[in-house]
């Protein structure tokens, strides 16, 4: 992560902590899953940061300091809906840019459009992700965006499971991703006993 001042892929992993975000199963009948289908034994619910003031500050200026050093020619923000459409409203009045966000699917009325907001007419924008697990819906919105006339110059996510099938999905896109915090972070700050420990590593070697 970059240009984010004194805040450290760990500084956010323990802020995700603190507030609860982060959910440990380490029996496989119990795991999580997700929307891919995939299942696993941590779950992190970034939406929770919505509900908490002070460390929502902390990751809209995260966030927003991110993008301007990486993406400092930015020149929108698009949310993913709907987990990151409450962090792309966060950067976009910090950064003082238009926002827009992509539908997971063209609405069925209207307009049938795939990205709400102003019209796209070749900005470069940054998608604002909550989380990166396998890149999928990452995918699409960066597909969609282009599809309706913008420039995807960037991925910014919150968190990143740092998965090998994610990290094949933004080669082929041919767009640089980044985020706040990692699982690696958070494997250093969550209490857990090295059983947990291992049931961990293991699931994200598989």
């Amino acid at each position: 992560m970059g240009g984010a001042g004194s805040v450290t892929p760990r500084t956010i992993a323990e802020l995700l902590v603190k507030i609860g975000a982060v959910e440990l199963r380490t029996d496989p009948e119990q795991w999580f899953t997700w929307t891919s289908g995939a299942r696993a034994p941590i779950y992190c619910d970034n939406r929770m940061i919505m509900g908490f003031p002070a460390e929502r500050a902390q990751v809209a200026d995260a966030l927003a300091a991110a993008i301007r050093a990486s993406f400092p020619d930015a020149e929108l923000i698009a949310g993913t809906a709907t987990a990151g459409i409450a962090p792309a409203a966060w950067v976009a009045e910090r950064l003082g840019l238009p926002m827009a966000y992509v539908r997971g699917k063209a609405k069925e009325h209207g307009k049938q459009k795939r990205v709400e907001g102003r019209p796209l007419r070749g900005e470069r924008v940054v998608v604002v992700e909550d989380l990166i697990s396998k890149g999928g819906s990452s995918a699409e919105s960066v597909e969609a965006v282009r599809e309706e006339g913008g420039k995807v110059i960037g991925v910014q996510a919150i968190f990143s499971y740092g998965l090998g099938a994610a990290a094949k999905r933004f080669a082929a896109l041919g767009v640089p991703h980044q985020s706040l915090s990692s699982y690696d972070a958070l494997l250093e700050v969550v209490p857990m006993d090295d059983a947990t420990r291992r049931v961990l590593l293991d699931w994200r070697a598989r």
